[in-house]
């Protein structure tokens, strides 16, 4: 994982190369502080380059968390319909196949997540509508899963499959959130520790019902 953590260092660069280095801090520090408490001199600092710099890229802060914010959205969409159109008989069951796509889509961001769902952002913005978007988007495709998951289980109440979409993003955050505290775990590493965990939760909720 590379988490960009001093100046970079921008002389000479060449502009499209200065604005990934750009982009790359403002995500972690979007990511780690949140939208409200982070400011655009703490970024400029990070890059080693000067607050106009950034107002000249990309006119203000609003407009530099857009930047970020949608090559996050689209990345983390683009591989959870590609998990979910998995029809590998061989491969691991959806839920874990979508959770290795998401470990896989952000081990060079991890804090990238927080970007996507900050609590902070200013209500009736262009972030927060944007941002909006691509979580009601990922709601969507996590609303199939769930609904097609407890189908398979023979449960057909949608508030159950309601229920169970809210609690998967809250699992997906958690994971995430753990994953950003132990920087050595790799996204195979991670995808076999929660099939570990599924098969765990499996074993402790089949012995509670044979003793009911």
């Amino acid at each position: 994982m590379t988490t960009p953590s001093s100046r970079a260092g921008t002389k000479g660069v060449p502009r499209a190369d200065r604005e990934q280095q750009i982009l790359a801090a403002a995500t972690e520090e979007f990511g780690l502080h949140g939208y409200e408490a982070t400011t655009v001199a703490a970024i400029a600092v990070r890059v080693g380059v000067t607050k106009p710099l950034l107002h000249q890229y990309f006119g203000s802060k609003q407009g530099l968390y857009l930047a970020c914010l949608d090559p996050i959205g689209d990345r983390l969409l683009h591989a959870i319909r590609t998990a979910m159109d998995g029809h590998d008989t061989a491969a691991p069951s959806t839920p874990l196949r979508v959770l290795s796509a998401l470990f896989t889509a952000l081990d060079a961001q991890r804090r990238a997540w927080f970007v996507l769902y900050d609590p902070s952002l200013p209500p009736a913005s262009d972030a927060a509508r944007r941002a909006a978007h691509y979580r009601d988007a990922i709601d969507g495709l996590a609303a199939t899963g769930t609904a097609e998951l407890l189908r398979t289980a023979g449960t057909t109440d949608p508030l159950d499959a309601d229920a169970l979409k809210y609690a998967w993003r809250g699992l997906c955050t958690a994971l995430v959130r753990w994953w950003i505290e132990h920087p050595d775990q790799s996204p195979e590493a991670m995808t076999r520790r929660c099939a570990r965990i599924v098969q765990a939760a499996r074993t402790v909720f089949a012995a509670d019902d044979d003793s009911a």
